[in-house]
């Protein structure tokens, strides 16, 4: 088997990670609130509930990176998580009233939150010595979003809401399956002269402090988005088609970014990303808080490249080309334990927000966004503008 056919396998099977993964999360972002909501959740319960995986991932997430750290088993540990959140799901499913369904959610993410911070671990490590980039590879988990946006779409105009958590299922199920098809890695294993205390070496490096601060910020800016768009747009007389088309139409743009990430300009530095992140999701975040009119929402829709793909290129470029060896899932870790906090009091936030103000609660989610931007200016300054 020579060099190229492994290089192929390789990015062919994360990549079908992805496209499964993605799959799922396009069901569940935009249609997640509409089960919610058919099961009688109202506005501030369905905050809380989707609050819910951000928190548990400060627990979940730090132990299953060092672990997969320590004992250089990412993809056991990809197996294992996208296992159990099959059957963590099927539980949501079955869940009747909103204590049992937030504590059997609760624990579906225990299992499920890790899985993109392990898979990204796993996409830097295995795609660098193979000469792949990761954007070209990360698109096709875009792709397969907007394919999960449709279904649910589709799915939500002709069957009961309340049905709709099956096709989360199914989903899950088939990213389990992918997992198991994933190339293992032929990393060494950590030397023992490594620090035995990576933590404190990358918590007391204020640019890293400062890049998770930009990134979680930034990307806790779309709470609003990914809680309660899709139940706004279907009370303005949406229908779910038309809802997935907006959501696929942001993605798109993602996807035109990722191709084209390795070709960017030197100028576009990881911090850099991040701060054009910043500006894309104040002007998105300031226009949605307008009440826009629907024909104002593809071009809205469209900023998603800046404020999601560029944030979510530069925070983790940064960590690829600054993370000291051995301790890349716990950087992941730490990313997204921040990203997981910063979400879920956005999330939180956002349902109280809704219910009293409407679509004039994207005003906040702009103000995060700047904050971010501001963030990310500190990173830069802290790394004394070097090139990284």
């Amino acid at each position: 088997m020579d060099d190229r056919h492994l290089r192929i396998g390789f990015a062919t099977r994360l990549a079908a990670l992805y496209a499964a993964f993605f799959v799922v999360a396009g069901i569940q972002m935009p249609f997640f609130p509409v089960w919610l909501q058919a099961k009688g959740l109202d506005p501030g319960t369905i905050g809380l509930v989707l609050a819910m995986p951000m928190w548990l991932r400060i627990l979940a997430i730090p132990l299953v990176t060092r672990q997969a750290d320590r004992r250089d088993a990412l993809r056991a540990a990809l197996i294992l998580t996208c296992g159990l959140s099959v059957a963590g799901y099927v539980l949501v499913g079955l869940a009747e009233g909103a204590t049992a369904i937030l504590i059997v959610y609760a624990l579906a993410s225990l299992v499920f939150t890790p899985i993109m911070p392990l898979a990204e671990t796993y996409a830097f490590k295995g795609l660098t010595p193979r000469g792949r980039a990761y954007g070209p590879v990360r698109l096709w988990g875009s792709a397969t979003f907007i394919l999960g946006n449709f279904a649910a779409g589709f799915a939500a105009d002709l069957i009961p809401a309340r049905h709709l958590i099956w096709l989360i299922v199914a989903a899950s199920a088939l990213t389990a399956l992918t997992a198991c098809t994933l190339a293992p890695l032929s990393s060494p294993a950590p030397s023992a002269s490594e620090p035995p205390m990576p933590r404190r070496r990358l918590l007391r490096d204020p640019a890293f402090l400062a890049v998770l601060a930009a990134a979680s910020l930034i990307q806790a800016s779309h709470a609003m988005f990914y809680g309660f768009s899709a139940l706004e747009w279907r009370a303005a007389g949406l229908d779910g088609t038309v809802i997935a088309a907006l959501w696929g139409l942001g993605v798109v743009a993602e996807i035109v970014l990722f191709a084209f990430s390795g070709r960017l300009p030197a100028f576009f530095q990881p911090i850099v990303l991040l701060m054009v992140g910043s500006v894309g999701a104040a002007l998105r975040w300031a226009g949605m808080a307008l009440d826009p009119p629907v024909a104002m929402l593809p071009w809205l829709q469209l900023l998603h490249a800046l404020s999601f793909g560029a944030t979510h290129l530069g925070a983790l470029t940064y960590l690829a080309r600054t993370t000291p060896a051995g301790q890349s899932a716990t950087a992941q870790g730490y990313l997204a334990m921040a990203l997981g906090a910063a979400m879920a009091g956005g999330m939180g936030l956002s349902g109280v927000l809704y219910a009293s103000f409407g679509n004039r609660a994207y005003a906040a989610m702009a103000l995060a966004a700047i904050v971010g931007g501001a963030c990310a200016f500190v990173a830069q300054r802290a790394r004394g503008q070097a090139v990284l």
